[in-house]
């Protein structure tokens, strides 16, 4: 056997171990939770909405889903942006800090909106189904922490 077949031959089954390796985390170890599944969780099966309560948050879902997109392409954008100011300065110069203000200008945006649609959302609620929401936003909002 050839040096170059050897080293071809290693290269394969480093890259099938690492396959392998992937494959067997993915198969044991836990997925991580999306941020927000606990308050998915309590609205959509534990607070027993009714029809009503159901239909308005379906319109409140969708609209937020709509807006949440669009703030993330811009939060996208502006990082787009930092990067490009980065390249070109290679520092902290006037174009990276203006990059950074826009980044977390919008973070600061889809922040607000998220919230916004946190709070219609309880507007829904009966005055029963309000303390088990909000333990999950503070759950969600705390998740990781401590």
């Amino acid at each position: 056997m050839t040096s170059t077949t050897r080293v071809v031959l290693c290269v394969v089954l480093a890259f099938l171990a690492a396959i392998g390796g992937v494959f067997v985390g993915r198969a044991l170890l836990p997925h991580p939770k999306q941020p927000g599944a606990a308050l998915h969780e309590v609205l959509h099966h534990k607070l027993a909405l009714n029809d009503d309560q159901q239909a308005k948050l379906k319109v409140l879902e969708d609209r937020f889903a709509v807006q949440r997109r669009a703030l993330e392409l811009e939060l996208r954008a502006t990082n787009a942006r930092l990067a490009e100011a980065i390249e070109s300065e290679h520092g902290n110069g006037p174009r990276v800090a203006a990059a950074v203000d826009q980044s977390h200008a919008a973070m600061g945006e889809l922040q607000k909106a998220t919230l916004a649609h946190i709070f219609a959302m309880r507007q829904l609620l009966r005055a029963d189904q309000t303390p088990q929401f909000d333990a999950a936003v503070v759950k969600a909002l705390t998740d990781g922490q401590g």
